[in-house]
């Protein structure tokens, strides 16, 4: 039998913003930037992986037409 933690483990940082819709062009989530893979594996990624990809979303939001963004913002 192993024993409970004596906390729980820590949050996991996200970039999420509660917009999840898809743009079609891009495949990019309209409100963080994220892939949908990346969406739906991002708790099995190591902090690295996550970290790597958090540094690429500002880059990424120069691929949603502008036009688009504007509805979410």
């Amino acid at each position: 039998m192993s024993a409970l933690p004596d906390r729980p483990p820590p949050p996991i940082k996200t970039p999420c913003v509660k917009v999840c819709v898809v743009d079609g062009e891009s495949g990019l989530c309209m409100g963080c930037y994220r892939k949908l893979n990346e969406v739906a594996g991002w708790a099995r990624l190591t902090d690295d992986e996550r970290d790597g990809i958090l540094a690429e979303l500002p880059g990424r939001r120069a691929l949603i037409r502008p036009e688009k963004l504007a509805m979410f913002r």
